[in-house]
């Protein structure tokens, strides 16, 4: 029986290792839960976000704006939670997450109400808290997983936002309905939903997600590594400095996640030039969404049996391959939509991948800090991909926008080939770190 851990958290009642596997499957079925009513709040809100932005503003070239203050307000709100994930645990960071996210879904509903695009956008941002607690729930998945298992434990809660995000577009179009005689814009009407499922998702993870399995990891570590100083933001940017891998794993995730945010937002305005109805943009949304989350389970065995760096390769691959299909598409509907598939399972593989390289790479007490810095990169870089985007559609076309994204891919390209050069190979880290956390301080 491991010894219960206090350093500069809540307790944490001791955990027998023969308790693991029972244990990893609870966590793992409350996050899927959780993830599930996630994926449905923000996807449902998402949808429509470029087209709501577009009717407060009144100007096509700041529809951008509203997944870019959704992105921004992700970002801005990684650090702070892995600050609090750090000192208190996942649960507390999760649900804080949420009910943020809930109060900017009904700060969208007023702003679009009053007609105010500048509280529109703050709404946005806080509607982003709920993707940040859908991202860090991925690296709850982890944190008692197996080395060699972590990435088909991110990959399975990550999978479970399929469920929900596909259904969530799909329903945009009855949810904007439900509010057209209360004097809300139809375009609305998907936050208000989104509202109630992210107060719903609090309480399930609140009352559900004991013992938390951050503090729970804690508890199993060595008595001698339990030290508040190795938990700290600066503990996790120094991991990530010290680590070529775990530098990777973050271009990875933020290349990824912005040549992904920046086609998937103005795809529903390029459609929406070409004709396609609100509910034809929802469909092509969804096929986009389960892309990214349906087939994640597939990239998560194929890290683990044939290791990171080649689902990295991968990633690359389906990203650039989504750029051309989209960006020559034109009015074959047909076309983007498929292009938008591609995207998705472009985005799964740099995700999952590059997520469960982040953890292999650093050592345990560092790695909520670094996750949380990790969802920073990411979501700060696409919140940048997001705002040029819409400059970029506005100002020449969609298909430059695709080909701009596609070359944002080569600088990835070049450093996962120099990294699998002289580095240690991502397997061989796994194994290293489970042997000797510390022995990745030599990379």
């Amino acid at each position: 029986m491991s010894p219960m851990s206090t350093t500069g958290d809540a307790a944490v009642a001791p955990v027998d290792v023969e308790e693991l596997p029972a244990l990893r499957r609870r966590i793992t079925a409350v996050l899927v839960a959780s993830q599930i009513l996630g994926g449905l709040g923000v996807a449902t809100g998402i949808a429509l976000a470029a087209v709501l932005a577009k009717e407060v503003s009144g100007r096509e070239s700041l529809s951008g704006l509203a997944p870019t203050a959704t992105v921004a307000g992700t970002a801005l709100l990684s650090v702070p939670l892995a600050a609090l994930m750090t000192a208190r645990g996942r649960r507390p960071g999760l649900v804080l997450a949420y009910l943020i996210g809930a109060l900017g879904a009904g700060v969208v509903v007023v702003a679009a109400a009053v007609g105010s695009f500048p509280l529109l956008l703050v709404g946005m941002a806080g509607f982003g808290a709920a993707s940040s607690a859908n991202l860090q729930a991925r690296f709850a998945a982890a944190d008692l997983a197996e080395p060699g298992a972590r990435a088909r434990a991110i990959s399975n809660v990550v999978w479970a936002t399929t469920i929900g995000a596909v259904l969530g577009p799909n329903i945009a179009a009855p949810a904007g309905r439900s509010v057209s005689g209360i004097g809300i814009p139809k375009e609305a009407g998907p936050f208000v939903w989104a509202a109630g499922i992210f107060l719903i998702s609090a309480v399930v993870v609140a009352l559900l997600l004991r013992p938390d399995p951050l503090l729970t990891a804690r508890a199993l570590e060595p008595v001698g590594e339990q030290t508040a100083a190795g938990r700290s933001l600066r503990a996790g940017f120094a991991a990530v400095a010290a680590s070529r891998q775990a530098r990777l794993a973050l271009v990875t995730v933020a290349i990824a996640h912005t040549a992904m945010v920046s086609i998937m937002s103005m795809t529903p305005v390029d459609l929406g030039h070409h004709g396609a109805s609100i509910d034809l943009i929802g469909l092509v949304i969804s096929g986009h969404i389960a892309g990214m989350y349906a087939f994640s389970p597939v990239m998560g065995r194929l890290a683990d049996r044939i290791g990171r760096l080649a689902v990295i390769a991968l990633s690359v691959g389906l990203l650039a391959f989504a750029a051309l299909l989209a960006g020559t598409a034109g009015s074959s509907h047909g076309q983007t939509a498929a292009g938008l598939f591609v995207l998705g399972l472009g985005w799964s593989a740099g995700l999952v991948a590059g997520s469960a390289l982040l953890t292999d790479s650093v050592p345990q007490a560092a790695r909520a800090a670094a996750q949380g810095l990790s969802d920073l990169t990411m979501n700060t870089a696409a919140g940048v991909g997001g705002a040029v985007a819409g400059l970029v559609v506005a100002r020449a076309s969609y298909g430059w926008l695709n080909l701009i994204a596609a070359l944002l891919l080569l600088p990835l390209a070049a450093f996962a080939l120099f990294t699998r050069g002289p580095g240690r190979t991502d397997a061989g880290a796994a194994a290293a770190q489970k042997a000797d956390p510390a022995a990745l301080a030599e990379d």
